[in-house]
């Protein structure tokens, strides 16, 4: 395998990508989620589709974001305290890629059958949905605020030898 570079924050680009591309797939499922709520109760046949193709942008868009996730972890310098956050963050990453899709495919079922109405069950799955999005942030948050994974300080203070 061929020597990276690396720079300050231990990556071979100037900022983690990971964070910038999950943020989308965070807002285009909320906002799936909020107009489908918005929909079903206004009857307003435009949010569902709205909602439709987020959820579908979202899908493919989580898959990269999960794999940059992989890519940017795999070159921070971890240590014995953050492992047990990463290893469920990564985990819960995966299983969420799989979640949008499954549920994303769902979604162009339910728009092909009747394109005017969205049924409980799906409300209730997105709301699951969305809820584990909400703890996904929450780890995802912790790597970087509590543990500083790829930030610069903490990358630079390890170097020097110095242990979280």
């Amino acid at each position: 395998m061929p020597n990276l570079s690396l720079n300050n924050q231990d990556l071979p680009y100037p900022d983690p990508l990971h964070p910038i591309i999950v943020h989308f797939v965070i807002a285009m499922v909320l906002f799936s989620f909020i107009c489908d709520v918005l929909g079903y109760f206004t009857r307003n046949v435009r949010l569902f589709e709205v909602s439709f193709w987020n959820m579908f942008v979202a899908s493919a868009a989580i898959f990269v974001a999960v794999i940059f996730g992989q890519f940017e972890a795999g070159l921070a310098n971890t240590y014995q305290a953050v492992q047990p956050t990463l290893n469920y963050h990564t985990i819960l990453g995966w299983s969420l890629a799989a979640i949008v899709a499954a549920i994303a495919a769902w979604r162009f079922v339910i728009r092909n059958r009747n394109p005017r109405k969205v049924p409980p069950a799906y409300l209730g799955a997105a709301t699951f949905l969305v809820c584990l999005v909400f703890l996904q942030v929450y780890l995802g948050s912790k790597l970087f605020w509590v543990y500083g994974l790829h930030v610069e300080p903490v990358v630079q203070a390890m170097k020097q030898g110095v242990s979280p």
